[in-house]
């Protein structure tokens, strides 16, 4: 199949990454950590830009820049340089940004992902190394802001610029990139997603290959989705209706769903770029060879040795290695002499699946158990340990336990925050085979005995099934599970 684009869109994506696993600034000593300090806390006169003070730079950024450019199988210029980018914005207290502008660190990189016709490739235009501005804290929404508040504690953060060609065709492609690229960075361990701020996007977009339009600061990959879908449909209700799309930029409300012009598109010499007089340009084609050493196996690499080593599927394959944390989870189970084939399934399918039903994500994974994060991003209790999957995986293989009790464990385990190991689960819930045999002769025996209630369920009495449940829970004095029973009557009612 190849992908037809009748309706010209072409998407090119701006990519801010936070590089903030550093542990200090781009270019003072103040924290990197300072996602829970109070407002203002982490600053000092060079993160101010107050006068008279003098930037060094942390060769641990450059060190990273160049690590992210060899994943993305970039070009590293042999020499770079900062420049200024000037502009008055009150999150900026120098006036300027130090940025780079016509010598970037990096440049022709690529991502492949999968697209709407396989695999699709999204070129890199550029990467390089800038330092963060602060935030500003608008009192109400951005049209009807009362004030705004200022915190500095960002100012001065190392950042990477990634910008893409407008290579992306859909706002799924959009997201399945950030997807991506998201997995790269944290591979590569400069980079913390969960943390606020982490990467934030631009997103330029045109319909019919018209002018484009830039859509601003938009902080989640659905968020992406969402703000291009939307803008997509704007520009062409506006062509629709004889009007002329104009180069400008808009800012995203998640809370509407709507992009809202903020001001017309600028253009670099708007900027008045020039090179930063405090920062020497630096030779960092030597560096190359010693950090290519420190590269970590990469998810794409990862995804082939899976399925080679362990005979895996490629879906499998595909949904272990989208994090670093759940490939390091499961290849540790695998170490224990656990099947590795079942192991897969139960990780990534049921595992998996049950954390997206409770609307948790998988945030860090320390040797014995992986941790989560809700959909606010905070951290919460729960954790799921290798020797859970080590102790059930088997006792499933071995016919111990039927899938519907494994599942069972499973979700027993992440509701007890995995203070219960599966052994105990399985006793204090009777989850064993032949307790699940008990059951099906018991139900099978009730569907004999209650004739009429069977045939009242079967023309449409749903409370019929109720009082069968009942029944079956009476001939086991309590001791089956009410959710399995049921599950067995309807298995038996429609055999």
């Amino acid at each position: 199949m190849v992908y037809e684009n009748p309706e010209g869109i072409k998407i090119g994506l701006e990519i801010h990454v936070q590089l903030n696993k550093l542990k200090t600034k781009m270019f003072c000593g103040c924290s990197s950590d300072y996602h829970n300090a109070a407002p203002n806390a982490q600053t000092c006169p060079i993160c101010l830009g107050l006068p008279g003070t003098l930037p060094v730079l942390n060769k641990k950024a450059v060190e990273a820049a160049i690590k992210v450019g060899l994943a993305l199988e970039g070009e590293i210029a042999e020499e770079t340089q900062f420049h200024r980018k000037n502009y008055f914005y009150p999150d900026l207290p120098k006036g300027f940004q130090v940025t780079q502008y016509d010598f970037p660190i990096v440049s022709k990189g690529k991502v492949v992902i999968e697209g709407e016709d396989g695999e699709h490739v999204i070129g890199i235009t550029r990467a390089h190394m800038e330092e963060d501005p602060g935030k500003l804290v608008h009192l109400g929404s951005i049209e009807k802001s009362k004030g705004v508040l200022i915190n500095y504690n960002r100012s001065g953060m190392s950042l990477i610029e990634i910008v893409t060609e407008p290579d992306i065709r859909t706002p799924k492609e959009a997201r399945r990139f950030l997807d991506k690229l998201r997995n790269i960075l944290e591979y590569l361990d400069i980079f913390d997603g969960n943390l606020e701020g982490a990467m934030r996007v631009d997103a330029n977009v045109s319909v019919y290959w018209g002018t484009r339009v830039e859509i601003k600061n938009i902080s989640s990959h659905k968020g992406v989705e969402r703000a291009l879908l939307y803008e997509i449909m704007r520009q062409k209700n506006v062509i629709r209706h004889g009007g002329k799309i104009i180069q400008e930029t808009r800012h995203y409300d998640e809370g509407r769903g709507v992009t809202i012009s903020l001001r017309t598109k600028e253009e670099a010499e708007d900027y008045r770029y020039f090179r930063e007089p405090d920062l020497m340009p630096m030779r960092v084609v030597g560096w190359i060879p010693s950090v290519r050493e420190t590269l970590p196996e990469l998810p794409d690499a990862k995804h082939a040795r899976f399925i080679e080593e362990y005979c895996i599927t490629d879906m499998h394959a595909r949904a272990l290695t989208s994090k670093i944390m759940l490939a390091d989870f499961y290849e540790s189970i695998c170490a224990k002499g656990v099947d590795p084939k079942i192991a897969a399934t139960w990780t990534a399918d049921v595992l998996l699946g049950e954390l997206n039903y409770r609307d948790l994500a998988i945030s860090s994974y320390d040797g014995k158990k992986i941790f989560f994060l809700n959909t606010k991003g905070m951290k919460i209790e729960n954790s799921f340990k290798v020797s859970d999957m080590v102790e059930l995986v088997p006792l499933f293989a071995e016919g111990k336990i039927s899938d519907r009790s494994a599942v069972e464990v499973i979700r027993s385990i992440l509701d007890s925050k995995g203070e219960k190991s599966p052994f105990r689960i399985i006793e204090e819930k009777g989850l064993s085979k032949a307790e699940d045999d008990l059951v099906s002769k018991v139900v099978a025996e009730t569907i004999a005995e209650n004739t009429g209630a069977v045939q009242d369920y079967l023309g449409g009495a749903e409370k019929s099934l109720n009082f069968l449940v009942g029944q079956v829970m009476k001939k086991t004095k309590g001791t089956a599970d009410a959710k399995t029973a049921r599950e067995f009557l309807l298995k038996g009612l429609k055999g």
